[in-house]
């Protein structure tokens, strides 16, 4: 099982690959791009809180997590072979959904 600071960890990777890549997007006109990976980045932020601090509500959050990030990723796959920004994006997000799911449904 993944443990809590690998969620964390990853939570914050996609945070900031998110941010990374709402700028490339931004100039290059991807706005459904911009538009989830703005989710993503917040949810990911969130989510990292809400396990720092061992919230009750841990478990729902990693699962709606979990679903932005799979969101933002086939989003970004869209973009990944002419933006390096995306394909980092694609990466992060799947990590990050992968671990979200396993906890969320670990704690339930």
């Amino acid at each position: 099982m993944k443990t809590l600071k690998n969620l964390i960890d990853a939570c914050l990777a996609c945070l900031t690959t998110c941010e990374s890549c709402i700028t490339d997007c931004v100039n290059s006109g991807n706005k459904e791009c911009v538009l989830l990976c703005r989710d993503c980045a917040d949810i990911c932020a969130l989510c990292a809180r809400f396990e720092a601090r061992g919230s009750q509500f841990g478990a729902s959050l990693h699962a709606l997590c979990s679903e932005i990030c799979t969101a933002c990723a086939i989003e970004c796959a869209k973009h990944a072979s002419h933006h390096d920004s995306c394909k980092e994006c694609v990466e992060a997000c799947e990590k990050c959904a992968a671990i979200c799911e396993e906890l969320a449904y670990a704690k339930v």
